[in-house]
């Protein structure tokens, strides 16, 4: 048997099998592959090129170092991983597919191992004393999936809801607190700020890692321009005077079901939090789909979310669509630098 073996930690792969990195013109062939392992999962696709295409030329991912596909011999695409790896390099972020017709062979090891030693190349790079770990989140009924991360070494953390709104009268009027209103979002005069509030709220969110705001500001303008379907005016700005209180940003339609909104990113700053304003902000946001014939409105919640996120998205009449699991392998101990709990 020959094969492909990139480093000491990296399962070999059968013979014929080759493992490269992606290159752009495979992104029709890889959403192809992750959406056979969605319609097993799920009964439904789970993404479209124009996002995948959008992701791979992120600033901050480099498609030779941090993608890597792996083709059978008649050329098929049959295995596909990745690692979000940006500073201050301590929370790894990782995901990784097999086609459901080439499992038991080796590939689901060897992405899994190749994974983790791209991984370890970013923990010289993360601050002295700090704790450097891998993420990957699979859906709870991926039993295959979830047992291959931990026969590797990774440890159940979390879990995330995707949860549903369907409507079938008007949602209820926003009830704004005084001096409060909402407006649609204006890219010239509203990105950096709305850079800066999205960073502060989710500094609330187990896991957050604060980035360099030059990097997160370039991300930002890179998605939106390269989004084919976003739509400023399904953002949606909460806003005291000139100060930027709330947003929900949402997309019009998901991959998975082209009637079915989805929102984004929902947060409220610290200093405007516990008045009303989060509902509000979630009744304008399906009042708007529901003018526009939406009935459908999905959104991801950590399940146990340290500001009580699911709380107020079950008081909304949103219920639990499916679970998905965290996982994460630690690669350095040191100080943890995420949010793991919202101080007093």
């Amino acid at each position: 048997m020959t094969a492909e073996r990139q480093s000491t930690m990296t399962q070999w792969l059968p013979d014929g099998f080759i493992a490269r990195p992606a290159q752009l013109d495979d992104v029709e062939a890889v959403v192809a592959l992750v959406n056979a392992c969605s319609l097993e999962l799920i009964g439904k696709p789970e993404c479209e090129a124009s996002e995948y295409r959008n992701d791979w030329q992120s600033p901050s991912l480099n498609m030779v170092s941090d993608l890597r596909v792996v083709l059978a011999p008649n050329g098929k695409f049959v295995g596909y991983a990745g690692v979000w790896d940006s500073q201050p390099h301590v929370r790894l972020y990782s995901w990784g597919y097999v086609h459901p017709e080439y499992r038991n062979r080796g590939i689901g090891t060897h992405l899994v191992q190749w994974l983790e030693g791209r991984a370890r190349q970013a923990v010289a790079q993360a601050p002295d004393g700090a704790r450097v770990t891998l993420q990957q989140d699979r859906l709870t009924c991926d039993e295959l999936g979830q047992a291959l991360l931990r026969q590797q070494g990774f440890t159940k953390t979390r879990y995330f809801f995707r949860m549903l709104i369907e409507m079938e009268t008007p949602p209820p009027v926003p009830n704004l607190p005084a001096g409060i209103r909402i407006r649609t979002f204006d890219h010239a005069a509203d990105l950096r700020a709305l850079i800066h509030a999205d960073r502060e709220a989710f500094k609330d969110h187990w896991g957050y890692v604060e980035h360099p705001f030059e990097e997160d500001y370039q991300e930002w303008v890179h998605w939106i321009a390269n989004d084919p379907d976003h739509d400023p005016t399904l953002w949606f700005l909460a806003v005291d005077g000139e100060d930027l209180a709330g947003i929900s940003l949402c997309k019009p339609k998901m991959a998975e079901d082209p009637e079915m909104g989805y929102i984004s990113s929902l947060a409220v700053r610290r200093r405007w939090r516990r008045q009303g304003i989060a509902l509000a902000l979630l009744h304008h946001t399906f009042g708007e789909f529901f003018r526009r014939g939406t009935r459908k409105v999905s959104l991801d919640v950590d399940a146990d979310s340290l500001t009580g996120a699911l709380r107020l998205y079950e008081k909304a009449g949103m219920h639990v669509m499916r679970q998905s699991t965290n996982y994460e392998k630690e690669l350095r101990p040191g100080e943890e630098l995420s949010t793991q709990s919202l101080a007093e």
